[in-house]
Order: structure tokens, then C-alpha cells, then sequence
């Protein structure tokens, strides 16, 4: 590096230095959420619908409701 100038020096080893983004939550998440499809799929004996409800709580919590329904052969309802 240039030893010119230490402030940048000081800044990329801050940088460096600092910690990594915990994704735990998201990994954890996703994992249930594919333990929930499987979980459906032996359920309801094959293949299914899917619907999702989302909504953000006023403490910062992002909620995810999912319903699977057998799939009945019947067209998506369009929005």
C-alpha cells in the first residue's frame, strides 16, 4: 500500500477488519421453507398449490404465511 498515507491505510484495514454480514437467519428460513414443501408434497400426495401472505410488523418482523392446497387440475386465478 501507499505508506504516503496512513489515514487510507488505517481505513482499508478498518474495512478489512470488519464483520461479516450474519445471513443465519435467511439460511434458516429457507431451510424450513423447504422442509415445508417437502412436508406438503408427502401431505397432500404429490403435486399442490401454493399461496403466500406477506406482511411487515411494526417491530421490523417480515412474515411469511404460506398455504398449500392440492392442485385440483383447475387453472391459477389471475390478479
Amino acid at each position: 500500500m501507499d505508506e504516503g498515507k496512513p489515514e487510507l491505510t488505517a481505513l482499508f484495514k478498518a474495512v478489512a477488519e470488519s464483520p461479516k454480514r450474519d445471513n443465519s437467519a435467511y439460511h434458516k428460513a429457507l431451510a424450513e421453507a423447504r422442509q415445508a414443501f417437502e412436508a406438503a408434497e408427502l401431505a397432500l400426495g404429490g403435486a399442490f398449490r401454493v399461496q403466500t401472505k406477506t406482511k411487515m410488523k411494526r417491530n421490523g418482523d417480515y412474515v411469511v404465511k404460506w398455504t398449500f392446497k392440492r392442485h385440483t387440475g383447475e387453472k391459477p386465478k389471475s390478479r
